[in-house]
């Protein structure tokens, strides 16, 4: 496992270029980064080169970065720790999914290899964390499901819920709100030309959902 010190300024860009080439595979431009950063593209570009010189980016001005291969292990071990912490926070404490990242967010920078495996065993090995996003395991191995945005569905089909793209806590209370959960039924009953403003069958009522909560939404397609 990597062994080059990090500050957690640091480690929380390698997690965001990861993240974004997840989306769009290649060299992640500095532009997407800082904005997915929140920060301005030069300071994004202060932040690679430092990144550079530890050997975690292949950083080329113009052309983008791409995680070296020390860089994405450290990548995937945060993401490892930040969804194992969220299980806890949620299954253990009974905390509710929409409160639970800012927490993972400070508890992944907690060093130490023997505590995250202690705590995926505590947890019972995981899978999946309160969002549905896959958990990689102690070797960097990820786990994959089909799965589809609910905006894909034709009318008529049924999908259940696997899955958030956004985990803003005000989409997550938006959810709640429907009755939208992991694990729950949707049926698409018609879907509106002009908008793509989409009628659903959740439970035993109807909602009509936006086409950027339907984009937002991963379901398992029965």
């Amino acid at each position: 496992m990597n062994t080059i010190l990090t500050t957690s300024a640091e480690e929380n860009y390698l997690k965001a270029i990861f993240k974004v080439a997840e989306k769009e595979p290649g060299p992640v431009l500095t532009n997407a980064l800082a904005a997915a950063m929140g920060t301005s593209a030069a300071s994004a570009t202060d932040m690679l080169k430092r990144l550079s010189d530890k050997q975690l980016v292949a950083y080329e001005k113009y052309r983008g970065v791409t995680l070296t291969e020390a860089g994405s292990q450290l990548a995937t071990a945060l993401i490892r720790k930040h969804r194992l912490w969220e299980v806890f926070l949620v299954d253990k404490l009974g905390f509710a999914w929409d409160e639970v990242h800012d927490f993972a967010e400070q508890l992944e920078h907690v060093q130490g290899e023997h505590l995250t495996e202690r705590l995926d065993e505590f947890l019972g090995h995981p899978r999946f964390d309160p969002h549905g996003d896959p958990i990689p395991d102690a070797q960097g191995r990820w786990i994959r499901r089909p799965q589809a945005r609910l905006a894909t569905l034709a009318p008529g089909q049924r999908g259940v819920v696997t899955g958030v793209d956004d985990h803003s806590s005000a989409f997550l209370q938006y959810l709640d709100e429907l009755g939208i959960g992991l694990g729950v039924e949707i049926i698409l009953i018609e879907r509106t030309p002009y908008d793509q403003s989409t009628k659903v069958s959740i439970g035993a009522g109807e909602s009509i959902l936006s086409e950027k909560v339907c984009q937002n939404l991963f379901v398992r397609i029965m």
